[in-house]
């Protein structure tokens, strides 16, 4: 049986972001556990412009250059890990965007979240949770939180993020939770296909 594919979504497109740091470093964990196939998913190859369409994609299709493409890429995956920057104690505004540039896509999928900043992203991320609730998302309790202290030794170059005891920790509970939901929403959804074929 194949396994689950997960994305691990960079969050930020800045220039001089620190977002590839943890994507690099959770989606090698992820692959540690032998349980997904695991890609990171950089918005930076999704250009889209500020969501302006007619309706929500939940209603109508997108009419927007590159949504097309994002929706196959998120329908495609069966979980999400997103590295989530606190900006002004919000998400990013490109990662808003580009979940609000899909939505039937995102249904019935958990997602988790690595968080960084200087309370390690938490008030993003707690938007970020509320946001996947109304995308009919689950998202999961366990995260990854990258306090300052911690941040800007690996912004420096002094440590990696594998060095703190406690990152693993967390990062190792996070996927373990996530696992669960992952197999668990997968096997619903694939029951839900199957009972729809047969009807």
């Amino acid at each position: 049986m194949a396994k689950p594919k997960i994305g691990v979504i960079i969050g930020s497109t800045r220039p001089g972001r620190f977002g590839d740091k943890p994507a690099e470093w959770v989606a090698e964990l992820a692959k540690a556990t032998g349980e997904f196939d695991v890609e990171i998913i950089d918005l930076r190859d999704f250009p889209l412009p500020f969501f302006d369409e007619q309706a929500s994609p939940a209603w109508a299709p997108s009419q927007a250059d590159g949504a097309k493409a994002w929706q196959d890429k998120v329908a495609s995956l069966d979980g999400y890990i997103i590295t989530a920057a606190e900006y002004n104690r919000s998400p990013t505004g490109v990662l808003k965007n580009a979940l609000d540039y899909a939505y039937n896509e995102w249904n019935n999928k958990p997602v988790a979240f690595v968080g960084y900043g200087g309370v390690g992203g938490a008030r993003a991320v707690e938007q970020l949770r509320l946001i996947s609730v109304e995308l009919q998302m689950s998202p999961i309790r366990n995260g990854v939180h990258i306090v300052w202290a911690d941040y800007a030794q690996v912004a420096s170059g002094d440590k990696k993020l594998s060095d703190f005891a406690h990152l693993n920790q967390a990062a190792g509970d996070m996927l373990k939770q996530f696992s669960w939901w992952v197999k668990a929403l997968k096997t619903a959804r694939d029951n839900d296909t199957a009972t729809a074929k047969a009807a």
